[in-house]
């Protein structure tokens, strides 16, 4: 072969590597367009195992592991830069990338400084460098990333000559949008459109800032992502989208979108057994859902999917497959990761848990445990709440009230509901003490109310049932000092309380003290309030009739001259007063309205 000859082979060869190489890094990109994750990454590693120094491909496959949230791995993706790197230490796109990996560790400046030595680099006329300096700081889910720093450099990427990127007005809007400046956020992705009419990734992401405003946009985004479909019918994100957005609406179109899903992502969604089983489960067909979900980890072989058993036990629940479904938990339980079980696994666990005796240690633990897991308070709530459901129907009033003190205490502002339940539920269940400590947080928190010292009351006379000790003459009385100044202008809310108090008082007075005359004051003062109450007018003449106590001087009253008891509780003073020898009438007992 002359040198003619081979000078032409050697060019065409040349050149067709060049080609391929090409075809293959846009097919690669093209991939994670459609987020494709698994078929880009086997693209870009195919490309890097031909040639450990092809820059493009060794930043696209980092970007694949930090953007994917299936495959996501940064130290996958610092290593693969790195390696670009030792082969291109000049390269100002991969320096740029490994400022994103920095920006995931939360290495803020080293990221900045990174991002500053691409730009020099590349003289800031770099659109792709600049696009992966946007895509680091700007991408809605980037926690360390400098949203208002990606809009400056993505603005300086549209200022270069021949601009006509739509991905760079993509990116744009994300920074917007994580801003939360939905308006420019849209008209950015309106400005992607202007370049490409057909770039449906900017209609489906303009959909998505007014989908975040809730359903009364529905009308808005639904075109947003209509339009998606039409400008391309295979960009796969707006399928899924809607398959979850419809999954508990109308499980009709969301079975249709997921089969969309589905079919376009073929091989690259190892998941579709588990989809599927999922749609079955919406649809209530709840047996099916079983089978099905049995069948996917019959199919699954060593490493089955673990959430096909979380459907299993939910499907098994609907069944009131107690057994089952616990079975199916402890399965679940065992082989998801703990970040992936939600506190609505842990509520539905202990719910059926909880209806085979012996298990309550058990149930407790794990709501505990998922306490420990949830970061929020809602969250936290709602397995203590999982616990209460299982006890109160059951009448285990004591047990449910050690859960609403939980609540109690985990809540950062517990309301009046909250301390109503605890403080109710501790004195049903018979521990009066932590019921009058529940009524104390209340009065402390709302001081100028009287329902809590009312409680209180009511509650210290369930420990002193015989008036005894006195346990109950504060409460009351602060009761009776806050109704009768809040009378005029609030006589609905205390007048239940306040007469109620009175009618305590009266008891005290006439049963206890044998002191007619005090008990006849709060009599009168009741009959102020309320004048036709007969109870308390017969009450009002039988101790307005009946003789005057023999002995001097009078008795202590009851809201004056108390003296702590053993333990802290209030007592009365001991009266001087004797008993009446001649009284023929039983003592005086109002009933409690």
């Amino acid at each position: 072969m002359n040198k003619f000859k081979v000078a032409l082979l050697f060019t065409i060869t040349l050149l067709s590597g060049i080609l391929v190489n090409a075809q293959s890094i846009d097919e690669g990109k093209k991939n994670v367009y459609y987020e494709k994750w698994r078929s880009a990454k086997a693209t870009f590693e195919k490309l890097l195992a031909a040639n450990p120094a092809n820059a493009d491909a060794a930043y696209m496959l980092g970007l694949v592991y930090l953007s994917s949230d299936e495959l996501r791995d940064v130290a996958a993706a610092k290593d693969v830069l790195r390696k670009g790197l030792e082969a291109n230490a000049n390269s100002a796109l991969l320096i740029a990338g490994m400022g994103h990996v920095e920006l995931m560790e939360g290495k803020t400046q080293d990221a900045r400084n990174r991002f500053e030595t691409a730009i020099s680099l590349s003289q800031g006329k770099s659109i792709p460098v600049l696009n992966a300096i946007g895509l680091a700081n700007g991408d809605f889910d980037s926690k360390n990333g400098d949203a208002a720093y990606a809009i400056e450099k993505l603005k300086q990427a549209t200022t270069i000559k021949g601009f006509k990127d739509p991905e760079t007005y993509c990116l744009l809007g994300d920074a917007y949008r994580k801003l939360l400046d939905g308006g420019s956020a849209v008209t950015s992705y309106q400005n992607a459109l202007g370049i490409n009419p057909n770039y449906a990734r900017a209609s489906y992401r303009a959909g998505k800032v007014y989908q975040t405003q809730g359903t009364t946009q529905s009308d808005v985004y639904m075109k947003y992502f209509e339009d998606a479909m039409r400008q391309d019918p295979n960009y796969i994100p707006v399928y899924y989208n809607l398959y979850q957005s419809l999954y508990t609406t109308n499980v009709v179109k969301s079975a249709e979108y997921l089969e969309k899903y589905l079919n376009l992502m073929g091989s690259d969604e190892p998941q579709a057994c588990y989809y599927r089983s999922t749609i079955k489960y919406a649809q209530g067909l709840f047996a099916d859902a079983v089978t099905q979900s049995e069948s996917c980890i019959a199919a699954g072989g060593a490493n089955p999917d673990a959430r096909l058993f979380g459907l299993i036990a939910l499907s098994k629940d609907k069944l009131n497959d107690s057994a089952g479904a616990v079975t199916a938990y402890e399965k679940y339980f065992s082989l998801a990761k703990p970040e992936k079980i939600g506190s609505g696994d842990i509520t539905t666990y202990v719910r059926n848990l909880l209806k085979f005796p012996g298990k309550e240690a058990v149930a407790g633990e794990l709501v505990d445990r998922g306490v420990t897991m949830d970061s929020t308070e809602a969250g936290k709530v709602s397995l203590y709440r999982a616990m209460i459901a299982a006890y109160e129907p059951q009448k285990k009033f004591a047990e449910a009230a050690v859960w609403y003190k939980k609540i109690v205490d985990i809540k950062k502002n517990p309301t009046k509901t909250d301390l109503f339940n605890a403080g109710t539920n501790f004195s049903r269940g018979g521990n009066f003490q932590a019921s009058i400590d529940m009524w104390n947080l209340y009065s402390s928190k709302y001081p100028n109310e009287t329902y809590g010292y009312y409680m209180t009351g009511v509650t210290q006379s369930k420990i002193d049932t015989t008036m005894t000790l006195g346990l109950a003459n504060p409460s009351y009385q602060k009761v009776i000092d806050l109704g009768e100044a809040q009378w005029a202008t609030d006589s609905v809310k205390v007048k239940a309380h306040l007469l109620n108090a009175y009618k305590y008082f009266i008891q005290y007075a006439a049963n206890f003290q044998k002191d007619r005359k005090i008990a006849l004051e709060y009599v009168n003062k009741y009959l102020v309030k309320e004048p036709a109450d007969a109870e308390m007018l017969s009450i009002q003449k039988q101790l307005s009739a009946a003789p005057a106590p023999r002995t001097a001087p009078p008795a202590t009253r009851p809201a004056t001259g108390t003296k702590p008891a053993a333990g802290g509780a209030t007592q009365p003073a001991a009266s001087t007063a004797k008993p009446a020898a001649a009284a023929t009438k039983k003592p005086v007992a109002p009933k409690k309205k």
